[in-house]
């Protein structure tokens, strides 16, 4: 974990809601010198902190308004730090906890050079990035409703539905399978919401690749000669990653991947495994996706995956080969070179 250690004049910690936003500014020995609740907007914020913009830092616990702040301090050529929510103890951890005690727990955590850093997402490809999280969720809502069918079946004690429903010409009659006009009803609507999603995400994809292309099209390609890496998880990669120049070590990346445990020792004894939950979601599972896939399409990698089984069984299997595809991935970033199967299987 990094921390902003820089020293400054005046440091603005702020508490944000969609709505208001409480401030707290702090000179460099510390006094308050502006501490109040005001609207979240551009105009006002840049009111409140005119007399102090001398040397100013702002900082903001990381949660879904940020995106506006950040570009506002940008443009008016103010320092803007984001702060990592899940390592700001601090603020979540008081006996009172409001957000005027939580807007100076900021400022006072800028000051000591203990405000925890997130990364802040630049604002070119953010929205693509935001896009395509959103595409992702509707498959997946997609995807609920196809099981949904084959549940309802299974319910009713029907003959299992034998026939891949992801294909639209398979999904035709498959609503007269049950003979209860209510039950068929449901599959019915199931089915219309089903081909609702197809019809925007054959929208969505392709305007999605095309940005990206434009974008960053070389690190996308690279990413795509990885055996496994298709045209989603190329794009959830490249998004999700951005600049591979922001992990120092390839541990860093393994780690923001969510590819390893954090093991918790107290006098040389091991009391366990945290922070499970911090890092990158959607790269956790494009990883653990891409080694399935890895596998599926790699004859040559069966015998790798085979004795890593014998081992460590297959869910942990999976999860090793997950982490080496993410080192690989992070020097083929790092180098700019494509994937290399033979020196890929050779070291792993």
């Amino acid at each position: 974990m990094r921390f902003y250690t820089k020293t400054h004049k005046h440091y603005c910690g702020i508490d944000l809601h969609a709505r208001k936003m409480f401030l707290c500014i702090l000179n460099a020995s510390g006094e308050v010198l502006l501490h109040r609740n005001i609207a979240t907007s551009p105009e006002t914020f840049l009111k409140a902190v005119a007399p102090f913009r001398d040397d100013l830092v702002v900082g903001v616990e990381c949660m879904f308004a940020w995106y506006w702040l950040a570009d506002l301090c940008a443009k008016e050529g103010i320092e803007f730090v984001l702060g990592h929510a899940l390592f700001m103890k601090a603020v979540h951890g008081g006996k009172a906890k409001n957000d005027k005690i939580d807007s100076h727990k900021i400022a006072v955590l800028l000051r000591g050079g203990s405000f925890p850093l997130a990364y802040v997402y630049p604002p070119e490809m953010r929205a693509t990035r935001d896009l395509l999280r959103r595409r992702n969720h509707l498959v997946h809502k997609r995807a609920e409703l196809l099981a949904h069918i084959k549940s309802t079946a299974i319910q009713y004690n029907l003959p299992e539905i034998g026939i891949d429903l992801t294909y639209e010409g398979n999904r035709k009659e498959v609503d007269q399978l049950f003979p209860d006009p209510q039950v068929r009803k449901i599959v019915q609507v199931d089915l219309a919401m089903i081909d609702a999603y197809d019809d925007v995400l054959k929208v969505l994809e392709p305007d999605i690749e095309k940005t990206a292309k434009r974008q960053d099209w070389h690190a996308l390609m690279l990413l795509r000669s990885v055996r496994g890496i298709g045209q989603i998880l190329g794009l959830v990669m490249l998004y999700e990653i951005h600049d591979i120049e922001r992990f120092p070590t390839v541990q860093d990346f393994a780690s923001y991947c969510r590819l390893v445990k954090c093991i918790h020792e107290s006098n040389s004894k091991k009391k366990g495994t945290g922070g499970a939950k911090i890092g990158n979601a959607h790269l956790k599972w494009a990883f653990s996706e891409v080694a399935a896939l890895f596998v599926r399409h790699n004859p040559s990698a069966k015998k790798l995956m085979d004795d890593l089984i014998k081992l460590h069984g297959k869910g942990k299997a999976l999860t090793i080969l997950a982490h080496k595809l993410a080192r690989a991935v992070y020097y083929m970033l790092k180098k700019n070179v494509p994937f290399n199967l033979e020196k890929f299987l050779a070291t792993a």
